[in-house]
């Protein structure tokens, strides 16, 4: 693996200043709010800081805080932050993030996961940590057509297993990482020890036979279409998305926030506080300045065309699964019974609070189940 450090191009920079501050509203209905996309005061906010008041340099320094590489597997880039930590090698563990997330989702938990002993816990729970970009997003390569889990979970086996020299591990992700995450398990199971999911994206071969998991089905539908206009457009014609936005950072990141605010847990916290502009900005470096928005939503097409999101007939996890039931407001946690007739449950928590994102919006206890989970 070849090492890689980020750098933004000065180009790209005078580029994107250029296009934010010449980006001209649309007509916008009197209060429109978050009622019919990103916010327009958040998003006209967002714009002028980042045109001049957010730091490329520090978010780069911050980024370059952990060692990454490159490495080729088949014939993808994969764009990768591997952190050895306590552990020295023994205890790896592979996470994988969604849409319109990146690795940077993971980084308040990169080092207390890595040097626990160094944020209040013990070294024995230390991982190594292996955080790759998924294909066409960020800095990893861009596929020449689209592609989805199923795909991505051979690439990353092939990267712990070939790469890094990691046989065995564990693997954990959300979204489409718990998408992949599923995928590893079941055709990789021989590399798992065990998985942690935080989102149900592959489903059991089964219809819902129970009043709980049916209710459940028909409340993720609905949700659906009430925030999943993006998922069907991205997944059917994503072309006609980035013919619009490809020279439009101002709109990119419009409809990366959106994303953000509508998944969040803000029952407790206000937007502006779950996620800072600094935090949303570098998330929206790894699309924006690195031309990897539009191939990003390529994946949503690829996975439909893997037919990912039910397992194959008769297919069931059996490697050990921990589940962890985020209320996450863009789907609510399934019920137990209905994961459990496609996976191997030796783990369920019901989080108190955080959304979709766990690892950015309450990386404390996203940590804290982690160790527990690896305890066990």
């Amino acid at each position: 693996m070849r090492p890689f450090t980020i750098t933004w191009d000065a180009d790209r920079l005078a580029w994107l200043r250029e296009k934010l501050r010449a980006y001209r509203m649309p007509r916008l209905p009197e209060g429109a709010g978050w009622r019919y996309g990103c916010d327009p005061d958040v998003l006209a906010d967002l714009c002028a800081y980042w045109c001049d008041g957010f730091d490329h340099d520090k978010a780069a320094a911050e980024l370059n805080r952990f060692p990454q590489g490159m490495a080729r597997i088949e014939d993808t880039e994969i764009h990768v932050v591997h952190v050895v930590g306590e552990a020295g090698g023994r205890r790896p563990l592979l996470l994988t993030h969604g849409w319109p997330g990146s690795v940077y989702e993971f980084w308040e938990v990169i080092e207390p996961l890595a040097f626990p002993s160094r944020h209040g816990g013990r070294a024995e729970d230390a991982f190594d940590i292996v955080v790759p970009a998924l294909p066409g997003f960020g800095f990893s390569g861009k596929p020449k057509a689209p592609i989805g889990p199923r795909t991505t979970a051979r690439l990353f086996d092939r990267l712990m297993r070939e790469e890094l020299g990691y046989p065995r591990y564990r693997a954990q992700g959300g979204d489409w990482g718990a998408g992949v995450t599923a995928w590893l398990a079941l055709d990789h199971a021989d590399s798992l020890e065990a998985i942690h999911l935080n989102y149900l994206l592959v489903q059991p071969d089964a219809e819902p036979e129970s009043g709980p998991e049916t209710v459940w089905r028909r409340e993720a539908l609905a949700a659906q279409r009430r925030l999943g206009a993006y998922a069907d457009l991205q997944g059917t014609k994503p072309l006609s998305l980035a013919y619009a936005m490809a020279d439009e950072p101002a709109a990119q990141l419009a409809w990366l926030v959106e994303r953000f605010h509508d998944w969040a847990d803000l029952r407790e916290r206000p937007f502006a506080e779950v996620f800072p502009k600094d935090r949303l900005l570098t998330n929206a470096l790894f699309y924006i300045l690195t031309g990897a928005f539009e191939t990003a939503t390529w994946y949503y097409a690829g996975a439909q065309a893997e037919g990912v999101r039910r397992m194959p007939e008769g297919a069931r996890v059996t490697v050990p699964t921990a589940f962890a039931a985020y209320p996450d407001p863009r789907t609510a946690p399934p019920p137990r019974e209905w994961v459990e007739r496609g996976y191997a449950v030796s783990r369920w928590r019901d989080m108190p609070r955080g959304g979709h994102f766990a690892a950015m919006e309450v990386p404390d206890l996203f940590v804290a189940d982690l160790r527990e989970w690896a305890r066990e």
